[in-house]
């Protein structure tokens, strides 16, 4: 038997990177998995891809950064498959380097919208459900090496500290209902998230440089989704409220 046999979960930014990496292994460990992304027809190609996997994908076309969108998709997981088990807060988009002079109440608004306010509503469903299935459950929140250090903008950075902050309340709160919340902190991985930054503020951009120059080769998606499965799994039963640093020993420096 899988590890996941019998596991429901929903996860954010699917149609690619660490996001699809996490399906296809959630998947192939027996989860029944809500795959939610704005491209369905990278959704629709990796459902079919598993189509022969233990477990089941169905695609779910959504934006995140809104908050209906995501009500929606727990609640097609408890529709299709009757409970919800595990949330992966993974969909994310940098800001542009910039630093705090040059912030923008635009960059702001984008980039808190899609990485705080979008896990925030989902977490907040979540955890409503798996009160109302009478407690247990388990959140993973994909945030970053810049939560902890500046290898990205202002605003980027402090809305993954936001999140890990999210990540340790959230723990804390439902300790006594066994609801686990950890976090998963990428170092530098080899994913389309880069695409998002769109022209790069120089000030900042310049900055970070000499952080970059430190970090170790890019590690793959793959491994970020090794860690989000032993999150989920019963191996990590006595594990909440950490931050699990996936960054080839890049925090060391």
């Amino acid at each position: 038997m899988t590890k996941l046999s019998g596991k429901v979960a929903v996860v954010t930014g699917a149609s690619s990177g660490m996001g699809h990496a996490i399906v296809e292994r959630y998947v192939k460990e027996g989860a029944s998995v809500i795959a939610v992304a704005r491209r369905k027809e990278r959704l629709d190609e990796l459902a079919e891809s598993l189509k022969d996997a233990p477990g089941k994908v169905i695609p779910y076309v959504g934006d995140v950064s809104i908050a209906e969108v995501n009500e929606g998709m727990i609640d097609a997981a408890v529709k299709e498959f009757g409970r919800l088990d595990i949330l992966v807060n993974n969909a994310g988009i940098m800001d542009d380097m910039g630093p705090i002079a040059d912030v923008k109440d635009e960059m702001y608004e984008k980039v808190f919208k899609l990485n705080v306010y979008g896990p925030m509503c989902a977490m907040r469903k979540a955890v409503n459900v798996f009160l109302a299935q009478g407690g247990g459950g388990c959140i993973i929140n994909v945030v970053s090496e810049g939560a902890f250090h500046a290898c990205a903008g202002a605003v980027y950075c402090a809305s993954k500290a936001a999140l890990v902050s999210f990540t340790k309340n959230t723990a804390f709160m439902y300790m006594p209902q066994n609801i686990r919340c950890n976090a998963i902190a990428p170092g530098g991985i080899a994913t389309e998230i880069s695409s998002s930054m769109g022209v790069p503020n120089m000030n900042g951009y310049g900055r970070v440089q000499s952080v970059l120059a430190c970090a170790p080769p890019p590690g793959a998606a793959e491994q970020i989704a090794g860690a989000a499965f032993f999150l989920a799994s019963e191996d990590a039963s006595y594990v909440s409220g950490d931050v699990l640093m996936v960054d080839g020993g890049w925090c060391s420096m």
